[in-house]
This record gives structure tokens, C-alpha cells and sequence, in this order.
């Protein structure tokens, strides 16, 4: 199983992607995880990311595509693979096309958590008082928010359109939850 979760931040992606991805025995691919990794290693990529990590800047798409072309070349994703975080624009949308077209590959489902963006809200600033998290506040929340549905909202008509979207109600219990992705993702393996 190949596929994509997607969702505003704070939508739980992270939690949720950990679930569905040791349900199918597939690795959970972050782009902030290859990120830290890359860095961490010191590779030449995670070198060039740091570059612009430390200046506060984004890290261009040409070494987040590299990161993640090189992740997906891993033994672990060869039977499939869940990616959160990625893609975040129509660019990387068609660099992942391009990616799997190489490796005779295709996606199978593209998840959507979709959460209320005033919840949201409430749930970040929850999260930011027990976790400790200063970058939390609500206006940095509002914009990340805004940003995800200026560059990322789009990628989910594209993928509409492609019949791979799963729109899942991402409130509630974490359990409860996991229940509706795993119940419309069996809908795809079955299908």
C-alpha cells in the first residue's frame, strides 16, 4: 500500500500515520523526520537543508524531493509506504509522479484528515500549554493554517479528481479515529 496523509496541522496526521502504517507494515515517512535524519547523519543534503533550516528560510523543494526520492530508494518502502508531510505543492505533487512512474509504482490512496479549523485552533493551544511549545501561539497557528490552505489545499482536488482521495473525520478519540482510516483504506485493498 502506497499512499499519503494529508491535513491541516494539528489534524493528528503524525499519530495517525503511526497506526496505519504498522497495520500494513510500511514504514511512516515524515519529511521533518528525513529532515532531521539527514542532518543529523550529515549528509550532503542534510548539510544544504541545515543551511537554510538555520537561516530560518524553507528548504528549497530541489533538495526536499532529493531527501525524499532517496528515503522512498530504501529497502523498508519497497512494498509501500505512508507519507506525511509530503507533498506539500503542485510541484511536489508532480516530482512524486515522476518518482514513482520511475519505480513502476503508484499511489493507492491519498487520506485526508479534515478537522474544524476553530478545534484546531483549541487543540494547538492545548498542546502548546502541556508540551511546552512556544512556536504554539495563536497567532503562529492561524498562519500555519493559512499557509496550509493557500499550497496544500489544492493538492487535494488534484488527487480528487485522480479518485485516490479518502476525506476522513479526523475529531474524536484517536481510537475512533483510526477505526474510519483503516475502514475506508480497506475499501482501496479490497478494491
Amino acid at each position: 500500500m502506497r499512499m499519503i496523509f494529508m491535513g491541516p496541522p494539528g489534524a493528528g496526521k503524525g499519530t495517525q500515520a503511526a497506526v496505519v502504517a504498522e497495520k500494513y507494515g510500511i514504514p511512516a515517512i515524515s519529511t521533518g523526520d528525513i529532515f532531521r535524519a539527514n542532518v543529523g547523519e550529515g549528509t550532503p543534503l542534510g548539510l544544504e537543508a541545515k543551511r537554510y533550516m538555520d537561516a530560518g528560510e524553507y528548504v528549497p523543494d530541489s533538495v526536499t524531493n532529493n531527501m525524499v526520492r532517496d528515503r522512498l530508494a530504501q529497502p523498508d518502502a519497497e512494498p509501500g509506504f505512508l507519507l506525511d508531510g509530503y507533498p506539500r505543492t503542485l510541484a511536489q505533487v508532480e516530482e512524486l509522479d515522476g518518482m514513482l512512474a520511475a519505480s513502476g509504482a503508484s499511489l493507492d490512496a491519498v487520506v485526508v484528515l479534515t478537522v474544524d479549523s476553530e478545534e484546531l485552533v483549541q487543540r494547538l493551544l492545548k498542546r502548546a500549554e502541556t508540551s511546552g511549545r512556544s512556536d504554539d501561539t495563536e497567532e503562529v497557528i492561524r498562519h500555519r493554517q493559512d499557509v496550509y490552505t493557500e499550497q496544500t489545499a489544492p493538492l487535494i482536488d488534484v488527487y480528487r479528481d485522480r479518485g485516490l482521495l479518502l476525506e476522513v473525520d479526523g475529531l474524536g478519540e484517536v481510537t475512533e479515529v483510526s477505526e474510519r482510516i483503516l475502514t475506508a483504506l480497506d475499501g482501496v485493498s479490497r478494491g
